[in-house]
């Protein structure tokens, strides 16, 4: 078994329909989540202040090889559809220690 950490940042005003698309899909079952988040990336500043006032979440979860196809998917069709909102995924090797 392959284990994968998954950590997509993303605009706090997509975060519903992302969980409602990953439940409709049942995947993304257990994750841990940041809820706000700031930063700055390709997308332009998210600092949560009255100059730029978006803010960003992170979604980080495991899961294996056939699920990350499922989330990459579905991630790139709301990113189609939210343009403008700076979502990124990125994928890591993970190992279980404990």
């Amino acid at each position: 078994m392959k284990l994968l950490r998954v950590e997509i940042i993303a605009n706090r005003s997509i975060e519903e329909d992302m969980h409602d698309a990953f439940r409709k899909a049942g995947i993304v079952r257990h994750y841990t989540k940041f809820p706000v988040v700031h930063g700055v990336g390709t997308s332009g500043p998210r600092r949560g202040d009255h100059v730029w006032p978006e803010e960003n979440f992170v979604l980080t979860t495991y899961c294996e090889e056939e699920e990350l196809d499922a989330i990459v998917t579905l991630v790139r069709e709301l990113k189609e559809f939210f343009h403008d909102e700076g979502i990124k995924v990125f994928v890591s090797k993970a190992k279980e220690v404990l």
